[in-house]
């Protein structure tokens, strides 16, 4: 599998191409990165040779870029950045329409067994109160994390009425229809989820740790693999862990 990595040069781009180098059925066909890197081609319209799939690691903002050369090259991809507005996602949807595209707010397969796990709780139980708490790394510019409200959407799955709270802050009393959601950021924390369940006379705490950034660059490669032949669609790791 010929892969091209949008956003080679940053921390998970490098991870991915050092993972996929050493990986039998697959290689790196192209790197590209804005920011002039040898080897590394500036745009992704400059690489117009064989390719099979993209990986994205880079920004959000392009989205929009990612979205139309993978369109017009009919080729699958994998977009593992996140922080995505309305206008973005809708890129995404359309893309969709023509191609196989995988889209996870994590790209853990560990936080998707998380996600799982936290549903069928929150399913279980009728009253109970919800708290998360994520921490991450102090360079982490969003707040609270893309996999925090990946977490919390799980839980409305099977309680559409409760609501976020994001960063409580205050005289007002907890509501017992919401969802704390509390952001930390500190050092070089790759990035711990806690979810706490807490009734009258328990409490149940899932946590995921993230001990190391490959992980993310392991659900990629684990994603791309997931993308060959298939139809065009809109995956992520729930399909991945159906397959």
């Amino acid at each position: 599998m010929k892969v091209i990595i949008n956003g080679i040069d940053g921390a998970m781009g490098t991870i991915l191409a050092g993972m996929i180098s050493k990986a039998a059925d697959m290689e790196v066909i192209a790197g590209v990165t804005p920011t002039g890197a040898e080897g590394a081609y500036l745009t992704l319209d400059a690489y117009q040779g064989p390719a099979d799939m993209v990986i994205d690691f880079s920004h959000h903002s392009c989205t929009a870029d990612l979205m139309a050369y993978c369109t017009a090259r009919k080729l699958p991809v994998v977009v593992c950045t996140t922080g995505q507005d309305e206008e973005e996602m809708a890129c995404i949807a359309e893309a969709a329409k023509s191609i196989p595209v995988f889209k996870s707010a994590n790209m853990s397969v560990g936080v998707a067994i998380t996600a799982k796990v936290i549903k069928e709780i929150a399913a279980k139980f009728s009253d109970y109160d919800v708290e998360i708490v994520e921490t991450h790394h102090n360079r982490k510019v969003d707040a609270p994390s893309g996999t925090a409200i990946m977490l919390a959407d799980a839980i409305r799955e099977v309680r559409p009425d409760l609501h976020y709270n994001l960063g409580r802050s205050g005289m007002a009393k907890r509501e017992p229809d919401e969802i704390g959601i509390n952001a930390v950021r500190m050092g070089n924390i790759v990035g711990t989820h806690e979810v706490m369940f807490g009734t009258n006379n328990q409490t149940i705490t899932v946590t995921h740790q993230a001990h190391d950034r490959a992980l993310f660059a392991d659900g990629a490669v684990a994603a791309a693999r997931f993308l060959v032949n298939k139809p065009a669609g809109l995956y992520n790791m729930d399909d991945l862990l159906a397959d």
